[in-house]
């Protein structure tokens, strides 16, 4: 089963198909250099030179492949629990989210209204900067008045889930359509 963006497991899904297409794509390349050398006996052919242009896929899945190495996805139990805490707001998990300045990984994020809140154990991962990068990215997409949140104490993130879920069973089918908007947006700002 395909990992979708946004799914728990997304990131090491990620990092496996890189990793597996970076390690093929330079056994096709040396498969191909060395089928050039055995044939003419110099390095020095056309094969060579397909070699060289093949490296640069490859040297492409590669890049990606270490620009996720470091980021983990979120944990099962963390994952289990947030979805029978919060059963009817929208949720999105295993995140990377750029900006012109970091790369941030958010490991949740739930979105309920007027509010998005976030989770994210990276010890790396600046809080603040980070929620103002999606309010920013909120507000040029024409969500003003958006209040962001990022924790990186799972305890205050759930409980705050919890109490987004109690207000959305409120007032859960007019927002729905805009949550699932917001969700999207913050979606496309991750790698």
């Amino acid at each position: 089963m395909r990992t979708e963006k946004g799914q728990p497991g997304y990131v090491k899904a990620r990092k496996q198909k890189y990793l597996l297409g970076a390690v093929v794509e330079f056994a096709i390349v040396i498969a191909i250099f060395v089928t050039g050398y055995i044939q003419t006996g110099s390095r020095l052919n056309l094969l060579t030179v397909v070699a060289v242009v093949g490296c640069l896929p490859a040297a492409k899945m590669l890049v990606e492949f270490i620009t996720m190495a470091p980021y983990k996805s979120i944990e099962e139990a963390k994952y289990q629990e947030l979805e029978e805490k919060a059963p009817l707001i929208l949720k999105a998990y295993d995140m990377i989210i750029t900006s012109s300045q970091k790369v941030m990984p958010l490991d949740a994020v739930v979105v309920s209204g007027h509010i998005v809140c976030g989770y994210a154990s990276n010890p790396k991962t600046d809080e603040a900067a980070l929620a103002r990068h999606i309010k920013d990215i909120l507000k040029n997409n024409h969500y003003d008045k958006m209040t962001v949140k990022i924790f990186h104490d799972y305890t205050a993130f759930l409980s705050r889930a919890e109490g987004m879920n109690n207000m959305a069973a409120v007032e859960q089918k007019e927002s729905l359509r805009r949550e699932k908007k917001i969700r999207k947006i913050i979606l496309n700002i991750s790698m």
